[in-house]
C-alpha cells in the first residue's frame, strides 16, 4: 500500500470515526429524556465521557489532517503533537469517569482501588506537562510515551476489571460487553505504544482500538436510551 493511500484511508477513517462519535453524542443529548430516572447519572456521565473523548479526537485528527495539508506530518510536527496532547488529556479524564460511571452503576464506594485509579489519571496528567514529553515533535521520547502510557494502562484496565467483575456477578450484560470492549482497545494499543517507532505499519491498530471505543458508545446508548436495560442485580445477591 503505498504512502499516499495510507494517508486517505487515515483520514477517511478519522473523519467517518468523528461524525459516528458525534453522532451519538448528539443522540444522547436530545433523548436524555427516553432515560429511566435511575440510569440518568450514569447516562449523563456517559454522554459527558464521549463528548470530552469526541473533542480531543477532534484537535487530534483536525490537526493531522491540517498537518497534511500543508506539507506532511513530517513539515509540521508542533500541529501533530498539540493533537497528540489534546487526546491525551480527554483520553484520561474519559477514563475518570468511567471509574465513576462504575461507581454509579454498582453502587459501591471507591475504596483503595478506585482511589488508586483515580490517582492514577492525576499523574497521568500532571506527566504530561512535563517539557520532556516534547509534544512539539513527531514522535514522542519512548521513555516518557511508555511512562504516560503506563499510568493510562493502569486507569482502564483497572476499570476494566471492576466492570467486569461486578457486571458478571450481577448479570449485567450490557457492561460485560462494555468491559471486554476496554479489554480489546488495550490489546490493540499495547504494540503501538511499544513498538510502532521500530514497525510503522502498527500504528492501523489504532482503527480496531478506536472501533471499540465507538462500540462502547453504541452499546450504552441502546442499553440506557433505547433498550432500557434492568438494573444489575444487587451485589449482595448476586454473592448470595
Amino acid at each position: 500500500m503505498s504512502a499516499t493511500t495510507l494517508i486517505w484511508v487515515e483520514i477517511l477513517f478519522n473523519v467517518g470515526y468523528l461524525i459516528a462519535i458525534w453522532a451519538i453524542v448528539a443522540l444522547m443529548a436530545l433523548r436524555q429524556e427516553a432515560v429511566a430516572p435511575a440510569d440518568r447519572g450514569v447516562a449523563r456521565r456517559f454522554m459527558l465521557a464521549f463528548a470530552l473523548l469526541a473533542l480531543g479526537d477532534t484537535g487530534h485528527v483536525g490537526f493531522r489532517v491540517l498537518a497534511y495539508a500543508q506539507g506532511g506530518l513530517e513539515a509540521n510536527p508542533t500541529l501533530v503533537g498539540l493533537g497528540a496532547l489534546s487526546t491525551a488529556y480527554t483520553v484520561t479524564l474519559f477514563y475518570m469517569l468511567m471509574l465513576d460511571i462504575w461507581r454509579l452503576r454498582y453502587r459501591q464506594p471507591l475504596g483503595w482501588f478506585g482511589w488508586l485509579l483515580l490517582g492514577a489519571g492525576i499523574v497521568r496528567l500532571g506527566i504530561m506537562a512535563f517539557p520532556q514529553n516534547q509534544w512539539d515533535q513527531l514522535v514522542a521520547p519512548y521513555n516518557w510515551s511508555l511512562l504516560r502510557n503506563a499510568f493510562l494502562t493502569i486507569q482502564g484496565v483497572g476499570v476494566m476489571a471492576l466492570i467486569l467483575r461486578d457486571s458478571i456477578r450481577t448479570g449485567d450484560t450490557p457492561f460485560q460487553w462494555i468491559g471486554g470492549m476496554i479489554a480489546l482497545s488495550f490489546l490493540f494499543y499495547a504494540p503501538v505504544i511499544l513498538w510502532v517507532a521500530q514497525v510503522p505499519m502498527l500504528g492501523m491498530l489504532m482503527i480496531p482500538k478506536t472501533l471499540a471505543y465507538v462500540a462502547i458508545a453504541v452499546i450504552a446508548y441502546r442499553a440506557l436510551w433505547v433498550a432500557h436495560a434492568p438494573q444489575p442485580r444487587p451485589l449482595e445477591s448476586a454473592a448470595a
